[in-house]
């Protein structure tokens, strides 16, 4: 069982008229990176100095994190994907069965789970769909039972037709069928050029890492901010865009996706803000 501690601090930005809420869910044990991203090796990370102290250590294992983003658009309160969730069974030992505050957090970054009104989930995987559910009387039900909960409809039909192992069905089965047989899961159709689903947010389609894998857009008073997902892991690969991780689906699309998302947003006033991303979390691509 894992515990993260309680705070009250909620770090945010401000992307024209949003403020945008990193909601903290926990700090990722030092062997994620060496697993998650096999390529970043301490010598790799070690030549890039900026990424010290903040996105790694002094020994080149590099800090990654899990948390959410949260913010309010046009009187909607969004969330941008859900973490990895209380008591979930999980097969990586770093995220089975966790204990944290995550609620609670959320909570004091002004959302409590009854007020979210949109869910976006970047793709199926179990670090951003845990908070989907929590356990209400035994059962696994809906954690934002007002919300919309959205994801690009070529990703649930990539996962409808997968030959899943076991650990993925058992996320599938607390995590996303309760959410869907709640009614609340809608997907959407994500062309090239994006879709807006509220005002000012587009799902950007950002795939590799898994076929419907959509990055989030938001623009507000001539500003403009995009949400990662996980097209991108770490900082590390804005200096190294080759390195991808060893669960992408298909890694030379990965890192295709990649180098054209980072190119678009090089010497531009977007804002990145990583979803795995360390604090200080959110900066300019140069």
């Amino acid at each position: 069982m894992h515990t993260a501690p309680t705070t009250s601090a909620t770090p945010f930005w401000t992307v024209g008229g949003i403020t945008v809420h990193r909601v903290d869910e926990i700090a990722l044990p030092p062997a994620t990176g060496p697993w998650l991203l096999p390529d970043a090796t301490s010598e790799v990370v070690n030549g890039q100095d900026w990424l010290h102290p903040h996105f790694a250590d002094e020994d080149g294992i590099l800090r990654i994190d899990s948390h959410s983003f949260a913010f309010v658009v046009d009187g909607l309160r969004v969330l941008v994907d859900t973490g990895i969730g209380n008591g979930k069974e999980r097969a990586n030992p770093a995220w089975h069965d966790l204990r944290t505050d995550f609620l609670e957090r959320l909570t004091v970054a002004g959302f409590p789970p009854d007020s979210v009104d949109l869910v976006v989930l970047t793709h199926l995987h179990a670090d951003h769909i845990g908070w989907n559910t929590r356990r209400v009387n035994g059962a696994w039900a809906p954690t934002f039972p007002n919300a919309r909960y959205v994801t690009a409809r070529a990703e649930r039909e990539f996962w409808a037709t997968y030959d899943m192992e076991e650990a993925r069905a058992q996320m599938f089965r607390d995590s996303v069928i309760p959410v869907e047989e709640a009614g609340l899961l809608h997907t959407v159709d994500v062309p090239a050029e994006g879709v807006e689903i509220a005002p000012g947010v587009r799902l950007i389609p950002t795939p590799g890492h898994t076929p419907g894998h959509v990055a989030v857009e938001l623009t507000s008073e001539g500003h403009t901010a995009l949400i990662s997902g996980d097209c991108v892991h770490h900082p590390v690969q804005l200096t190294h865009p080759a390195i991808g991780a060893c669960v992408d689906i298909d890694p030379q699309r990965s890192e295709a996706t990649r180098r054209t998302l980072l190119a678009s947003l090089a010497d531009t006033d977007t804002l990145l803000l990583g979803t795995h991303f360390a604090a200080p979390t959110a900066g300019h691509v140069i």
